[in-house]
């Protein structure tokens, strides 16, 4: 069964934060091509309709709220939750903002954890999925990275307890940890993924056989770019 299909009457349901461009982006594409309707929270409107709803995820109050509404509107039954916004701050700790750190905390790992509780009876309800968005940086440091790096290495404990506690109630946490992808328009960068590649991992998970849970998921690009040796770049050379 691929994602979107259902052997009952019901559309699978699926909610998706950060869905305004890049992977987000492809990966609501994917799912609405196979026939399931996409709710998404963005910070940033891309004209998506009634099922897009605005919110600043470092307001978890408003994560909640507006989770909580999703999960009304689809009739209390949620097939897949995937969190993939991502605040990306960059500095030295030297040069660190106490305020950027905290809210770039709040969006990569709290608003998380808000949104996976609000879900949970839905997500119980539909035996459904939780996608975790990782990434490289959480085992690949670089420099000026330690609050995405942080965060990043944090969702590995948030998927591995979710896995413990969920399990028994049908529910399935997955960590994608991906390396480079060219979310920027215009990038066709070869030492890249593309985010629709990403997505199809995504659309695969979603309907999963029901006797499997992945743990987590690896990706990287095919082609390694030239050695490099400082700061963000780090993560293209695995």
């Amino acid at each position: 069964m691929s994602a979107g299909e259902n052997s009952g009457t019901t559309p699978r349901t699926a909610l998706v934060t950060g869905g305004n461009r890049g992977t987000g982006r492809a990966i609501v594409e994917r799912l609405e091509v196979a026939g399931t309707q996409v709710w998404q929270l963005n910070r940033t409107p891309c004209g998506a309709g009634e099922r897009e709803l605005i919110c600043d995820l470092s307001d978890v109050d408003a994560v909640d709220r507006l989770v909580r509404r999703v999960v009304d509107a689809s009739g209390g039954r949620l097939d897949l939750l995937v969190a993939n916004a991502a605040d990306r701050y960059f500095a030295r700790v030297s040069d660190l903002d106490a305020h950027r750190w905290s809210q770039a905390l709040t969006v990569n790992l709290s608003s998380i954890l808000v949104a996976v509780r609000a879900a949970l009876p839905a997500l119980r309800a539909a035996h459904g999925t939780v996608v975790l968005m990782g990434s490289h940086a959480g085992t690949r440091f670089f420099e000026e990275g330690v609050s995405y790096c942080a965060a990043k290495a944090a969702m590995k404990a948030v998927c591995e307890v979710l896995l413990l506690e969920e399990r028994p109630h049908g529910v399935r946490t997955c960590l994608v940890s991906p390396g480079a992808i060219a979310n920027l328009d215009g990038d066709t960068s070869k030492f890249k993924m593309a985010p629709a590649s990403v997505a199809e991992f995504l659309a695969w998970l979603a309907s999963a056989p029901a006797d499997v849970a992945v743990g987590e998921i690896e990706m990287r690009p095919a082609v390694l770019p030239p050695p490099v040796v400082t700061g963000l770049d780090r993560l293209q050379a695995v």
